[in-house]
């Protein structure tokens, strides 16, 4: 074994046998460097990366390749899972340099971490226009050695190139118009498929959210709302998702959502739920009501740890083969169901003699008939048979460490969608995962980001505690315990102290004062996951909604201010921050008062979480004095809410039953 035998990553872990003397990043790796005077190599992947599996197989586990490695480079492996920083800041070098990004990220660093040159995947022997690995490797290093200058020349143009991207830009504009926005984006949707345009099609859940808010406003127009249950739709009768075990794949490489890239992503998961759980209480509609209830499912049967918290993924590969668990030869279907509920569940689920990809069948409804009540039955008994079948396979390697960012937007999806859907069983979980990220990986006032096996890698960063913060506001909406609003409340100072640029007002993705990388990287784009910025605007409007607390309500005008002027250079990037500025400009208190609150609480937990900020007001000094519901806080009695909207609220709603027709007369 070599020197990752002892991470905490089931990556790196992953690389502990191979021939490579692997590095992990730290500040040994670098003295090392330093002293034999080689250059790094870093690689950077994660464990349901299928192309990271690729070169691991063809080049770090080849004892020529990796012979070569370690006589001309000191070799660093890095989880991008565990450390988003690092792998965001050697791929924004990647970029300058004008390649394509993906992983696994290949780069080459000075002794002092200085990127010069990168690339991705790179294969044995030249194919495709791509160099061989040990061909690139053994130019560079002579490079290295002969051509000082010229590396030297390199880096501080690469260096320069970061410097610039993470000096954001802050353009001077007024607030975005999202009604002609939200219009802009739904015409590049694709109509027919959903989703943007093209292939491969990823879910771009701020996108959909952001369509599905300003479609579901009163009076909207249809264009934006009919992109986004359309691409909600086709994805849940698409290949991506599966229709057994349930959940949702990372992507799919055809336009038409068939033929995933067969990983799946605890954050992908948590964004969908959200979505899911939205549409189908707002449109009753079972086939998102069943995707919603089928993440859940996933989630439980195969994600949930010992702790009580979320692993972080499932590979794509089992037994060495991309997707073999996942799919179906008709004659299997044949001989496991008999000839008539074979073709009963062939016909449902696109099931073919030849299959649907590469002679197999990958399960899908995309261009099937919807059954009826008694069929749908049927299928579903077929189904769990199958299903059942399947769990006998070898599955696909799951990574188990659990990450607080990832935890923290599942567990606020989980507890949103329970009282969207009326799933009490599903707050029960999201608590018991919060529990767990909230004590067992506290560090200090703030949270580590990944936990395995007892070990933590600390300190967190910003999205590790702005979705811990959002997961707290949302258990917090759903009970008023106070020990959650006042982990919020911590949190959010921690995070102001120690990631707010005080120059611009922009949040780091690591903490100010962190050491060993070119740059702090200070994105404001939203990636696969959302960006701390955005998640964060809204979660101190929401704080600040709550605790009436003038320090939060400054805090939240502050970086909402600086969050839209990110928007201008490039809109369909910022979901989140524009979803946030929609809760700002079109979001509503309900104030719940008096003894008997509970009826109130799930009447309100059924509204859009997306338009909607609950208050806790058990009694009449419950509001701060210039709330505009304080005056008629004693007209609550044994229970009432209160609508509120900027400085004006609505008189005491008392029947729950009337709580939605009420916001939907005035907004």
């Amino acid at each position: 074994m070599n020197r990752l035998a002892g991470a905490a990553s089931p990556y790196l872990l992953q690389h502990r046998d191979n021939p490579v003397d692997w590095w992990e990043w730290g500040e040994e790796a670098f003295a090392e460097a330093r002293a034999s005077n080689r250059p790094i190599l870093l690689s950077i992947g994660y464990a349901a990366c299928h192309w990271c599996h690729v070169m691991a197989h063809e080049s770090f586990e080849d004892p020529a390749t990796a012979a070569v490695m370690n006589e001309l480079f000191v070799n660093i492996k890095v989880d991008r899972e565990e450390r988003p920083d690092i792998d965001h800041v050697y791929m924004s070098a990647l970029h300058s340099l004008g390649e394509q990004g993906g992983w696994p990220l290949t780069m080459f660093l000075t002794p002092r971490g200085a990127p010069f040159w990168g690339g991705t995947y790179f294969p044995p022997e030249p194919r495709h226009g791509r160099p061989a690995f040990t061909d690139v490797l053994r130019q560079l290093a002579a490079i290295y050695r002969r051509e000082p200058q010229r590396i030297a020349q390199n880096a501080a143009a690469l260096h320069g190139a970061l410097k610039q991207m993470e000096t954001i830009a802050l353009a001077v504009a007024g607030e975005p118009d999202l009604t002609d926005l939200s219009n802009q984006i739904a015409g590049t949707f694709d109509p027919l498929h959903g989703g943007l345009r093209g292939a491969p099609k990823f879910p771009n859940t701020g996108l959909i959210e952001l369509l599905w808010r300003r479609g579901s406003q009163k009076g909207a127009t249809g264009q934006p709302l009919l992109a986004a249950t359309r691409t909600l739709e086709r994805m849940a009768r698409g290949g991506i998702h599966d229709h057994l075990g349930g959940g949702f794949a990372r992507y799919a490489v055809d336009e038409r959502w068939l033929v995933p890239h067969f990983e799946k992503m605890l954050y992908d998961n948590a964004q969908l739920l959200s979505l899911y759980a939205l549409e189908a209480n707002r449109s009753g509609d079972v086939l998102a009501r069943e995707a919603a209830e089928g993440i859940v499912v996933w989630l439980e049967r195969e994600m949930l740890l010992p702790e009580g918290a979320f692993a972080a993924s499932l590979d794509a590969d089992s037994e060495g083969e991309e997707g073999k668990y996942y799919v179906w030869a008709r004659a299997e279907i044949d001989a496991l169901l008999g000839p008539a509920d074979a073709e009963l569940f062939a016909r449902h689920y696109d099931v073919r003699p030849h299959g649907n990809w590469e002679e197999v069948s990958i399960l899908n409804r995309l261009n099937t008939p919807d059954p009826d009540a008694a069929t749908a039955e049927r299928l579903g008994e077929l189904k769990e048979r199958l299903l059942a079948v399947r769990s006998k396979r070898i599955p696909p390697a799951r990574d188990d460490k659990i990450l607080a960012d990832w935890n923290g937007l599942m567990i606020a999806a989980l507890t949103r969608a329970s009282g969207l859907l009326d799933q009490p069983r599903w707050l029960a979980l999201a608590r018991n995962a919060y529990r767990f990220v909230a004590e067992s990986m506290a560090d200090g006032d703030g949270l580590a980001h990944s936990y395995r096996q007892g070990r933590l890698i600390k300190p967190g960063f910003a999205l590790d505690h702005a979705a811990m913060i959002d997961a707290a506001l949302a258990l917090h909406d759903a009970g008023f315990e106070r020990h959650y609003l006042d982990d919020a409340i911590r949190w959010s100072d921690h995070l102001w102290q120690h990631y707010r640029d005080p120059a611009t007002n922009l949040i780091g993705m690591t903490r100010l004062e962190s050491e060993g990388l070119p740059v702090i990287p200070r994105p404001t784009h939203d990636d696969a996951v959302p960006n701390a910025l955005g998640v964060h605007a809204a979660n101190l409007i929401r704080l600040g909604r709550k605790t009436g607390e003038t320090k939060d309500r400054e805090r939240a005008d502050i970086l909402m201010a600086v969050a839209l002027r990110t928007v201008p250079r490039a809109p369909m990037a910022h979901g989140s921050v524009l979803n946030a500025f929609d809760l700002t400009r079109n979001g509503v208190e309900v104030v719940l008062a008096g003894r008997n609150r509970e009826a109130f609480n799930a009447a309100a937990r059924r509204l859009p979480y997306t338009i909607a900020t609950l208050v806790d007001c058990p009694d009449a000094d419950g509001l701060p004095p210039g709330h505009p519901a304080a005056a008629m806080i004693r007209q609550a009695g044994e229970g009432a809410a209160f609508i509120c909207f900027e400085g004006r609220c609505l008189p005491p709603v008392t029947d729950p039953n009337r709580l939605a027709d009420a916001i939907d007369a005035e907004r």
